[in-house]
Order: structure tokens, then sequence, then C-alpha cells
């Protein structure tokens, strides 16, 4: 289904992916730009949030490796949509 290649580039990004998401966004102090305009706006964030995933953590879970959880879950979901438009357009 995959090569060992792509397999090896996806293990690698996903185990990168905290470095870049937690880590340097903390250290240089970037925020979201959506999160600015609804700070600005004034918006209450727990309407809009219904996910148990939020700010891509796991409940119970250093930072680091809930980005890394979310970020597995995040890859599996587009793989299965992907598998799932290939067999509706081969029938």
């Amino acid at each position: 289904m995959f090569s060992l290649k792509t397999l090896l580039t996806l293990l690698v990004l996903l185990v990168l992916s905290p470095l870049f998401g937690v880590f340097l966004a903390e250290e240089l102090g970037y925020h979201e730009p959506l999160d600015l305009v609804a700070e600005e706006l004034r918006l209450n964030e727990s309407e809009f949030t219904w996910t148990p995933l939020k700010e891509y953590t796991v409940p119970g879970l250093p930072d680091w490796l809930g980005y890394i959880v979310c970020g597995v879950l995040g890859v599996l979901i587009i793989i299965l949509a992907g598998f799932v438009m290939k067999t509706m357009i081969r029938r």
C-alpha cells in the first residue's frame, strides 16, 4: 500500500511536528491568526470548540506527545478518506 520511504517520511514528520508546533511556537510567541481575530472580536472560544483534542493536545498526556497523537489521527483520517474515495471511484 505505502512504500517504506513514504512511511519513514511520515514517521519523521510526525515526530518532528511538536518541535515546530509546541516548542518553537511558544518560544517565538506565535498565535494562530484565527485565535487573534476571535480575541479581537471578543468571541468566547468555548462556543465554537467541541473537540476533545483542543489545541492539538490529549488530556493526560504531555503537550508534545498529544501533538504527535493528533498528527497520527489526522494522517489516518486523510488516508481513510482517500481509500474511501478510491473505492467509490473504482465502482
